[in-house]
């Protein structure tokens, strides 16, 4: 086997924790406190992946014209506008009472 392949062994407590090797701690950019996800691959192995916060993730789908665009709320509220205008005029209703 390689160095790779025997890996490194770690004691699993009676409450089924373990403590994940520094090395592969900063290896994986694990925070402490943190969170992991454990993912069984095709192949029956164990692969631990990093759970990023929430804090990490705000502003990741931005683009960098966000300040320009409207926000999906206001994109919807404006297209419900228009069909309602478009139902009010196709039954002749006008906004005067």
């Amino acid at each position: 086997m390689t160095e790779s392949e025997e890996g490194t062994t770690v004691t699993v407590t009676s409450k089924g924790q373990a403590t994940i090797p520094k090395a592969y701690r900063e290896k994986l950019r694990i925070d402490t406190p943190g969170r992991v996800r454990f993912v069984e691959t095709e192949d029956g192995e164990v692969v631990i992946r990093p759970v990023k916060r929430p804090a990490e993730l705000r502003g990741a789908l931005a683009s960098d014209e966000a300040d320009d665009e409207q926000s999906a709320t206001e994109l919807l509220r404006e297209e419900r506008a228009r069909e309602k205008a478009e139902r009010d005029e196709q039954h002749g209703l006008t906004g005067d009472k």
